[in-house]
């Protein structure tokens, strides 16, 4: 059975500019963002890729006409191949009558009311229904599925299957929460051989979101909402959280069964709706580190009150002793480690797909299960995050000649380009490293990264200003052997971190040894390795070591601020030249600036 999953609306980024004004910093504020597709064959995931690695536009909502193309002619197939189409939302009539009757019994001005309502309806008609998404599909594609072989999944169930498949497809307990799907926020729930059970009575809906609220703190610090939360984490071990916290004391209150409500209403279609509830809280805002620190150590706290509140009802709900947390919450992984410990589960699993760049995986994963007979007899193999494209010799030989007025590069074996990268890297250094295929989610996970050098100090300053061009509070995640990442780290009962959705802390002894990965508040965001998933960065990790003493390297995205991760060899070397990145790892060719190092044969 062959399932093509896709996310992604042509019209909808303009729809909420017109009717919402989400443009500028507010863009992905609201549904539809993170665009992507995913191709699922006899229950193997073959292919998924986000579309903004194609089209540069980061965070896109547009339909994924080339992520589509690219899972297709990866696997050799034509749109006539395809069994289903999965679609990771669910607007059905009866969904959007139930929207719509949530909004007129909602306390609100009547004027707003009704422009809601309006907007609502009209999303519906226009963008999301799925007459709407089937003709979007057959207008981008020139293809025009059979409706009776689309099928339409939840967006927070979609979230869920991402989890169980990326886990393995055990028996799980699951907490999916993210700013809104089409109805809620959040719901709990377990999967038993499949299926999945919502505990209705503990859904949370999107007037409660604690992910739009953390988007609305993070808008009000001045960046992007649906975007920048990651900077929000970063900012708050600068500070300590107030005592009394505001947004834990007065802003929520705890109800049973797992569910919360705010005292201030947040206005769902208002990301600054909130600002002067903030500002009484806080003062007026100022750009100041301490004042946003402040801030930011409060929300931080705020998230891990409400999401330890809701897997305590969790725990009370399900028996099963696996966890899944999944949505665009579950991405804050600051608030992931104390979760976990705090808890009875045996093991918790956040995946690299958990963001909406995944969904499209979990909804191809709903539809193969449904409609497949045997599913249940299939072993579930390990899948890892490098899903999408990968450029042989000869293309990336084809983009060196592109740029032969720029660069010089040398063609090595797989052994020496390790060896070199390694040597190099003993330097205070910052290397483009590039490889196979792509990895899928928001996170550089290897395959398209830059690596430095954690022994110096100030590693950090030089990346975030001179390469990423970005806040110099940012702090970067270290790279570990998975088997070494206990005597560095203080990771209680977990044993790995393969896809940075962990952080702990650094052991005294090691804050000195990797000052450049470690973060103002002693802990690092981690990524641990392994041979079987990432063999040559493994083996430059174990080179690098050998020559250093120092058991880990710097890993962060290859891109700049505000730009996709790289994903052809032309975009790496557009980064490489656009930056001051030193050298360029491209497959085997090592590669630097304006001839400055010796330069193969085959460019000539």
């Amino acid at each position: 059975m062959i399932v093509l999953a896709c996310n992604g609306f042509s019209r909808v980024a303009e729809f909420f500019a017109d009717n919402f004004g989400a443009v500028g910093k507010d863009k992905h504020y609201l549904m539809g963002h993170d665009a992507a597709a995913a191709l699922l064959i006899d229950g193997e995931l073959v292919a998924a890729v986000e579309e903004e690695r194609f089209n540069r536009d980061k965070k896109t909502t547009d339909f994924p006409i080339h992520s589509v193309r690219w899972c297709l002619d990866h696997a050799g197939l034509d749109f006539a191949d395809v069994d289903l189409l999965a679609i990771p939302w669910n607007w059905s009539s009866e969904v959007v009558d139930a929207v719509l009757a949530d909004i007129s019994a909602a306390p609100m001005d009547a004027v707003v009311r009704g422009q809601l309502l309006r907007g609502i309806r009209g999303l519906a008609a226009e963008v999301v229904s799925p007459e709407a998404i089937l003709a979007d599909f057959a207008a981008r594609t020139g293809f025009r599925p059979d409706p009776a072989k689309v099928v339409f999944v939840p967006h927070h169930i979609a979230h869920a299957m991402t989890g169980y498949y990326l886990a393995g497809m055990k028996d799980s307990a699951f907490l999916v929460s993210d700013g809104r799907a089409e109805r809620y926020s959040a719901v709990l729930g377990e999967i038993r051989d499949g299926r999945i059970r919502i505990f209705d009575e503990s859904t949370i809906g999107t007037e409660n979101s604690i992910g739009l609220l953390f988007s609305a703190i993070t808008r009000f610090l001045g960046f992007v909402p649906n975007n920048d939360e990651y900077k929000v984490m970063g900012l708050s071990g600068y500070a300590r959280p107030p005592v009394p916290n505001p947004f834990v004391e007065d802003l929520v209150e705890l109800l049973p069964q797992g569910r919360y409500r705010f005292r201030t209403p947040l206005a769902t279609d208002d990301p600054r709706g909130l600002d002067p509830v903030f500002e009484r809280y806080f003062g007026p805002f100022d750009d100041s580190l301490e004042y946003q620190a402040r801030v930011a150590a409060a929300a931080q706290e705020l998230l891990g009150v409400v999401t330890n509140h809701q897997l305590r009802a969790l725990e009370s709900k399900s028996d099963l002793n696996h966890l899944l947390f999944e949505g665009g919450v579950a991405l804050n992984c600051l608030n992931n480690t104390p979760l976990f410990e705090g808890s009875r589960f045996e093991e918790m699993a956040v995946s690299f797909g958990a963001s909406d760049t995944g969904i499209t995986i979990g909804a191809a994963v709903r539809a193969w299960i449904d409609y497949s007979e045997d599913w249940a007899q299939r072993d579930q193999p390990p899948v890892n995050p490098y899903l999408g494209p990968e450029f042989d010799d000869s293309a990336i030989e084809t983009a060196l000649r592109e740029f032969d007025d720029r660069v010089g590069w040398t063609r090595l074996t797989d052994d020496e380009i390790v060896d070199q990268v390694a040597k190099l890297l003993t330097e205070k250094v910052v290397i483009g490293w590039y490889e196979g295929r792509l990895e899928h989610g928001p996170r550089a996970l290897g395959h398209r990264s830059i690596l430095a050098n954690p022994s110096f100090p100030d590693i950090k300053d030089v990346i975030n200003t001179r390469v990423k061009h970005r806040e110099p509070f940012r702090p970067f995640a270290p790279l570990v052997l998975e088997e070494d990442a206990p005597k560095i780290f203080e990771m209680g009962r977990k044993t790995r971190s393969p896809y940075m959705t962990f952080v702990f802390p650094v052991r005294p002894k090691y804050q000195d040894v990797i000052p450049g990965a470690t973060h103002v508040d002693g802990t690092s965001r981690v990524q641990t390795l392994t041979d079987r998933d990432t063999p040559r960065l493994a083996g430059l990790l174990r080179r690098f070591t050998a020559l250093t003493d120092v058991p880990c390297l710097i890993n962060t995205s290859f891109n700049v601020a505000g730009e996709p991760i790289v994903c052809t060899p032309a975009d790496a070397l557009n980064c490489f030249l656009g930056t001051e990145i030193d050298y360029l790892a491209l497959g085997n060719h090592l590669v630097t600036k304006a001839h400055a190092g010796p330069k193969d044969e085959v460019s000539a």
